[in-house]
């Protein structure tokens, strides 16, 4: 059903083998490292030249005591054993197998819900790349912030993560994939594909077995959820998508009206749309249910669901090649809303939301926008990669070498939650944390504690004499070719010229 590949099986048996001892550990640390060291021995595996190099750059950024800067500055961290230009060489000439690195991250433990379902989320995080004119396959990606020039376009690398998300307070998400989103691409088809071999592989390694609720997936208000409802209909999944407050959504056709004896003629066509449910007009919200009220910091939650409403679709947001007309896809329209603010509690804006199943009664209601607001631990996720682990630090020129470098960054922060209770630190003036509520930061700084528990894979440098290198005064003469920015913006369109600009034939 969900169109299951099979994996590798070296990496299947990785990520099953329960039968594991830690190097060098006794019995209680081996039961705690087990997982971490068959994670790391399964990373292993799933790299080609350079292993030991790339293998080692990914203990340096979880070994290392600060942010990460920059590339050349983890080869001082003693894990690495190497020189800087080792570690270059590894990102650049070395290979990972993303394929059977997806598999090994599908079989982590996800974190438990209290009713055993899976919720996943999706995003787009940007690698801001806007002087590297000779790197191909760089894209205007959007850039949000506060103030003046808040909605620039820099061109840069983006990135489709999907990662699976827990309950309570905490900030721990499980990455299980990511995919580079090229000038060429339909990121609606892109992540539409992404999400199918998501869930299949988490269905192949028993997080979702038949029978079970569908896997909830929610997103942001920058994805065509009709449009991907439509891609993914034959997988057990239930998108939840947030929308802007002045969007219109229309309700079920009423029945065509019988006719009168005697008409004759063919009857005319039926109505493919009934009365609008305009966001931005309450006039029109006639007909929602009440789908309970509940309390939180920020007061009284009044929430509202209209069922079986769809959205009228247009040729031009991709349906072009759509057969007959734009298929009706409905859901179910939720208006989340204060209704009585507490006492120092902060003013939040009403929330639309549209769900892909279109029949959600108010348990399921309350579940759907629920996950959505653990939606924003996918931000918490991003912020730690890229100011702890410096995912968008190095200036790589190679896409290729890119994709490399981000998947070991996940390979990192996969680590890190296998061994959240093995490596928690804390320095003096912190308080102490349960071993359920080590924060990923806490679990990195004691990350050097855990890794010689479980032991490395990786071989031991050997000693080497540097090559000479350019000789001194030689100039580069073959210089780097220089390569466009991938798609314009779309707000200011390239202009076509004007043949009044064009060179007379005649000189």
């Amino acid at each position: 059903m969900l169109g299951v590949t099979t994996q590798p099986l070296a990496v299947r048996e990785t990520a099953v083998d329960s039968t594991f001892s830690c190097r060098g550990a006794g019995p209680q640390s081996a039961a705690c490292a087990g997982p971490l060291a068959r994670f790391r021995d399964g990373l292993y595996s799933c790299l080609g030249p350079r292993a030991d190099g790339l293998f080692s750059v990914a203990d340096a950024v979880l070994c290392a005591g600060g942010r990460v800067t920059d590339l050349a500055r983890l080869s001082l961290v003693p894990e690495f054993g190497r020189g800087h230009g080792a570690l270059y060489d590894a990102l650049g000439a070395g290979r990972v197998d993303f394929g059977r690195v997806r598999w090994l991250v599908a079989g982590l433990p996800l974190p438990a819900w209290p009713d055993g379902r899976v919720r996943l989320a999706v995003d787009v995080c940007s690698w801001l790349r806007p002087d590297a004119g000779a790197s191909p396959g760089r894209l205007f990606c959007h850039v949000r912030g506060r103030g003046k020039g808040a909605g620039q376009v820099v061109p840069g690398w983006p990135y489709s993560f999907v990662a699976a998300l827990g309950p309570g307070r905490s900030s721990w998400v499980v990455p299980l994939d990511a995919v580079r989103l090229r000038p060429d691409d339909d990121e609606t088809e892109v992540t539409a594909a992404q999400l199918r071999e998501v869930t299949g592989r988490l269905a192949a390694a028993g997080h979702w077995r038949a029978g079970d609720p569908p896997v909830i997936i929610v997103m942001d208000s920058g994805y065509n959820a009709s449009r991907l409802a439509w891609l993914l209909a034959d997988l057990p999944v239930v998108l939840v998508a947030r929308v802007r407050s002045d969007r219109v959504f229309w309700r079920a056709a009423p029945p065509p009206a019988p006719r009168p004896p005697g008409l004759r003629g063919a009857a005319g066509r039926g109505r493919r749309h009934g009365d609008p449910v305009r966001c931005a007009d309450p006039a029109t919200w006639h007909g929602g249910q009440p789908a309970g009220q509940a309390p939180s910091r920020y007061g009284a939650l009044a929430v509202t669901a209209w069922q079986r409403v769809h959205q009228k679709l247009d040729r031009r947001a991709g349906w072009q090649g759509h057969d007959g007309d734009p298929p009706v896809i409905e859901g179910t329209l939720i208006h989340v809303a204060i209704t009585a603010r507490a006492p120092g509690g902060h003013r939040l804006e009403p929330m639309w939301l549209w769900a892909s199943a279109p029949g959600a009664g108010p348990e399921e209601v309350a579940r759907l926008w629920q996950a959505y607001l653990r939606r924003f631990d996918l931000e918490h996720m991003f912020r730690f990669i890229k100011q702890q682990l410096g995912w968008a630090r190095p200036l790589l020129r190679d896409p290729g070498a890119a994709d490399r470098w981000t998947w070991l960054v996940i390979a990192c922060y996969a680590q890190l939650w296998l061994a959240r209770t093995l490596a928690a630190a804390r320095l003096p003036w912190q308080p102490p944390l349960p071993p359920d509520a080590v924060t990923p930061g806490r679990a990195r700084a004691g990350f050097r504690r855990a890794r010689a528990i479980a032991g490395t894979p990786a071989s031991t440098a050997k000693p080497s004499t540097p090559g000479p290198g350019r000789p001194k005064g030689s100039a580069n003469k073959h210089k780097a070719r220089r390569h466009p920015v991938g798609k314009t913006s779309p707000n200011h369109p390239r202009k076509p010229e004007s043949p009044r600009n064009e060179p007379s034939p005649t000189g």
